[in-house]
């Protein structure tokens, strides 16, 4: 062997030696157990800080979490152009266009629509018989109550997503509203002045939707988007679905400017809280519904990181007790939460 090449056989030999210890560490890193579902909740509440929206949300989303009975509050303009109706536990949100309103969701029965909805409604200067239609974020009952009450007293149009039609037929629950129009993801729904984009974020249920639209404040216009739903489903494989909704949604929201934040339980960001402190002016000049887009980003992160974490903990229960008879079926939840 020459010099030169017992130079060069030397060299591949030191490199080669060289990356055995990164190789190891590489192998390590590959069978290390994975992040904890503790790391990811802790992740989640140094992302949200002091924010009481954030805050509530991950209490919202965290394992065991139920949300306590509270006092309904008054119906409030939370905008120029959108009034809010709760019960405490779950609201409805009417957007107004010069056509009329587009409300999302309707309480949970005839009787909550006939003697809640509708005077309250009238009180903040919203006429019922002007809605032409009646989203259902999902298909769960608190969500479309009281929808065929509103068809047929006034004749709006219920919408919702095939998968959540199908969901409401399959369980033929009480005050089931009429099959009617089918929303689908992407979907741009105009009435008068007024462009409404809905979303499909299955995960609390099958067909969930969230839309985002104009609102007004003080003559300035911002981008709305409300989370149709926020319990997270039982099931690992629901979970995951409902992680790839956040990161998808969040992206949308992105691309529209979303700066303000709106859930149809306003108990699970803070949105209760909220409209006193806009009804009572401790806010300011400013609306506390109008977050920020990075705010609004953030939001969207936290719910991220507790789904993470509530993924993680599924997959060391899963290992540390595999169910019996095999994997569970990737059925959605239908719990009638959030």
């Amino acid at each position: 062997m020459s010099f030169a090449q017992s130079r060069t056989s030397r060299r591949a030999f030191l490199a080669a030696a060289a990356l055995l210890p990164l190789a190891g560490r590489e192998a390590a890193a590959s069978t290390a157990p994975p992040k904890s579902a503790q790391d990811y909740y802790d992740r989640a509440a140094r992302l949200a800080g002091d924010d009481p929206v954030l805050l509530a949300l991950v209490k919202a989303l965290t394992p065991g979490s139920a949300m306590p009975p509270v006092k309904a509050p008054k119906p409030l303009r939370i905008f120029d152009n959108v009034a809010v109706v709760s019960t405490g536990f779950v609201s409805a949100t009417a957007l107004l266009t010069s056509q009329g309103a587009i409300l999302v969701d309707a309480l949970g029965s005839p009787a909550e629509a006939e003697k809640i909805l509708v005077p309250e409604l009238r009180s903040v200067g919203v006429d019922p018989a002007k809605i032409r239609y009646v989203v259902a974020a999902h298909g769960h009952g608190d969500h479309f109550g009281g929808a065929q009450y509103l068809a047929d007293r006034y004749g709006a149009r219920v919408m919702m997503s095939r998968a959540d039609w199908d969901l409401v037929a399959a369980g033929s629950p009480a005050n089931a509203p009429a099959r009617d129009l089918e929303i689908s993801d992407g979907q741009r729904l105009t009435l008068g002045d007024t462009t409404v984009t809905f979303h499909h974020t299955p995960g609390h249920t099958p067909g969930t939707v969230s839309p985002i639209f104009p609102v007004w404040w003080k003559g300035r216009r911002h981008t709305a988007m409300l989370w149709g739903g926020t319990n997270p489903p039982t099931v690992t494989a629901g979970k995951r679905t409902y992680l790839s909704s956040v990161l998808a949604f969040a992206s949308q929201m992105r691309r529209a400017g979303v700066d303000v934040e709106l859930n149809n339980h306003g108990l699970c960001d803070h949105g209760l809280g909220r409209m006193e402190e806009l009804r009572s002016g401790s806010a300011g000049s400013g609306n506390p519904f109008i977050v920020g887009h990075a705010r609004a980003q953030r939001f969207m992160k936290v719910m991220e990181t507790m789904m993470r974490g509530r993924i993680a903990s599924d997959q060391k229960t899963s290992t540390a007790t595999p169910p019996a008879g095999g994997a569970a079926s990737p059925v959605l939840s239908t719990r009638a939460c959030c």
